[in-house]
């Protein structure tokens, strides 16, 4: 950075992103978080509820108040997007952010690169996403410049709020522009903001990532009406993958804080299989049958165009049959999540994987479908199966005469946390074995029996039977990535049958 172009008495610095024009149908193309996009977009869905009201949770999670600036721009674009109208939303990417901190009046400065487009003649929206929770006190914070509308805006940050959301004055020029904002709150500046905004510590990486936020009807799906069919399956297939990534970090139980991440790569595999429309009817029925465990590894994308869309081309039988199970099993789910405390959210987020994924009614699955729908039911066969395991252990806890309540060998649970990039889920339960080997044993074989009679006639130097697994069921991966879809299979790793070996 030319450090003539600084104010020789404020430290500044500049962080480029990199962030070229980018409308919502490129999915976040230039973000380094995949989903970055998606993400808003959803919770820009997500924020009203049935009466079209935003709830509480909403205004916390943008920053604002009931008497904000920018509420009603913010419930204006919550209610189209909860009637799942996109018309005219699209997003622009600054290409830099320049901060500058003034330490004698507790400010910091704001500048935002915004490259030539004609969307800067619609009234933006600047939105301001959080890379990281926002820990500390609640505090009061005040944006003021000549790009806002009004001048002077205000926000209320909580541990709640990923977003903030300040209105902008439309442009008379498409051409190269700078927004220039101070930040300051009515209190000293804190700490907790600075880590917040800018990482707190001079010479570190923006903690926040900006974009505008255009919501002008164009009388057209500014998300798909300039693509072909193709890129139109892409990117469904792309919003797709994004929202069950959402639905699986919802559902799914997090970290383990006892375990560690463990990396999945460091397992012995299988050769990996490619899911394509190559994939034999065999082969994808084998893995429709399974009971085993599924685990979701999202790539690192730097673009959504460098991902390679998945297909399957399934025998019209074998496509009846994902239809039917997929049915059924999200009838099975549905009654889970009425349980839930947020089973509401969680059923509208089945029920938009549903129609992203479900196979059409009156015209064959196209192949794209099919792949989605695959992915579907894999995962949804893996939340079955958690919510499964969790109900066996209070059953055995309510019934005295299981044998699992005494000290008798038999299967446990055992969570263990994996690799901090899976799409889902992030933890695995494999098993493990305790309780006693004595006698009768539990599933001994013949070497079991001897050497236990062994022991007991006095000969105490010689190891005892122990509880142990002695049978496994597979895991399988599933990676996405720029050269396809892949699937691993990393044998015996969770234990299904305990025994005295």
């Amino acid at each position: 950075m030319d450090s003539s172009r600084c104010h020789p008495t404020i430290p500044q610095r500049k962080v480029d992103h990199n962030f070229p024009i980018t409308k919502i149908s490129s999915a976040s193309a230039a973000s380094h978080q995949p989903c970055f996009v998606d993400d808003i977009f959803a919770a820009l869905r997500e924020s009203v509820e049935d009466d079209s009201q935003l709830t509480n949770h909403s205004l916390a999670l943008f920053g604002m108040s009931t008497v904000s600036n920018s509420l009603s721009a913010l419930l204006e674009i919550t209610k189209k997007t909860s009637r799942g109208e996109r018309n005219g939303l699209e997003f622009l990417h600054p290409t830099g952010v320049l901060v500058a901190e003034e330490d004698d009046r507790e400010t910091l400065n704001l500048t935002f690169d915004l490259p030539p487009s004609p969307l800067l003649k619609m009234s933006p929206m600047l939105l301001l996403a959080f890379e990281h929770p926002f820990r500390g006190e609640d505090m009061d914070v005040t944006f003021t410049s000549q790009s806002l509308q009004p001048n002077t805006q205000s926000a209320y940050i909580s541990g709640e709020t990923k977003y903030m959301l300040l209105t902008g004055k439309a442009s008379d020029t498409a051409f190269h522009q700078k927004w220039m904002i101070s930040v300051e709150t009515n209190s000293p500046m804190k700490q907790t903001l600075k880590d917040a905004l800018i990482g707190g510590k001079s010479g570190s990486s923006i903690s926040i990532t900006p974009l505008l936020l255009f919501s002008g009807g164009t009388g057209t799906d500014s998300r798909y009406s300039h693509v072909s069919g193709s890129a139109h399956a892409t990117s469904m297939t792309f919003s797709f993958l994004c929202e069950l990534k959402r639905f699986l970090g919802d559902v799914l139980p997090h970290d383990n804080p006892e375990s560690p991440p463990l990396q999945l790569d460091s397992l012995p595999s299988m050769p990996p299989l490619s899911l394509d429309i190559f994939s034999s009817d065999t082969l994808l029925a084998a893995l429709i049958n399974s009971s085993s465990p599924t685990i979701f590894r999202f790539p690192r994308w730097g673009s959504v165009s460098q991902w390679h869309p998945g297909q399957l081309a399934m025998s019209p039988t074998l496509v009846e049959e994902v239809g039917q199970r997929l049915e059924q099993i999200e009838l099975e789910l549905m009654d889970v999540f009425r349980l839930r405390e947020d089973g509401h959210r969680t059923k509208k987020r089945l029920e938009r994987l549903q129609a992203l994924g479900a196979f059409p009614i009156t015209q064959p699955a196209a192949a794209e479908t099919q792949y989605r729908a695959f992915l579907l039911l894999k995962a949804l066969q893996t939340v079955a199966r958690v919510y499964s395991a969790q109900r066996g252990p209070r059953a055995t806890r309510a019934d005295p005469s299981n044998p699992v309540r005494s000290s008798i060998c038999g299967l446990r649970s055992l969570t263990v946390s994996l690799e901090r990039r899976l799409m889902g889920p992030n933890t695995a339960n494999i098993n493990n074995c305790q309780g006693s080997c004595a006698f009768p044993l539990t599933n001994a074989n013949n070497h079991s029996v001897l050497l236990h009679f062994y022991i007991e006639s006095g000969n105490v130097n010689e190891r005892a039977p122990c509880c142990v697994p002695v049978a496994y069921e597979p895991l399988e991966v599933v990676d996405l990535n720029e050269h396809g879809t892949y699937l691993t299979i990393k044998p015996d790793v969770v234990a299904t049958e305990c025994g005295c070996r």
